[in-house]
């Protein structure tokens, strides 16, 4: 199993035209396109499952570069995802940030 990351695509790809534009080099297991969670726009990218390690690779050397949709196309073999702390940042300074380091402010009024 072999997944693959298509990136720049045109934010009018949809699922259904990936999968046909990789099913011309083998069976394709899974198509993702990822969306923004808020406005549930493309977000110009998605992801490409094939079981067949040498049919992803002939996907990925012949639709890198291609033109699709208005677009060159960044076909390769996805990276492994990376792990992200849980909470979105703060450096462990507990969401202070304002340069006040653990002082406690007087109220504004």
């Amino acid at each position: 199993m072999k997944n693959i990351f298509v990136g720049n695509l045109s934010f009018s790809s949809s699922e259904d035209a990936v999968r046909g534009l990789f099913e011309q080099y083998g069976t394709v297991d899974r198509v993702s396109i990822i969306t923004d969670r808020e406005t549930g726009r493309s977000r110009g990218f998605g992801f490409v499952e094939m079981g067949n390690d040498e049919e992803a690779d002939r996907a990925i050397n012949a639709l890198n570069g291609l033109d699709f949709g208005g677009r060159k196309l960044n076909v390769n073999e996805a990276r492994p995802r990376e792990e992200r702390p849980f909470g979105g940042g703060g450096g462990g300074r507990g969401g202070d940030r304002g340069g006040m380091g653990n002082r406690r402010r007087e109220p504004r009024w």
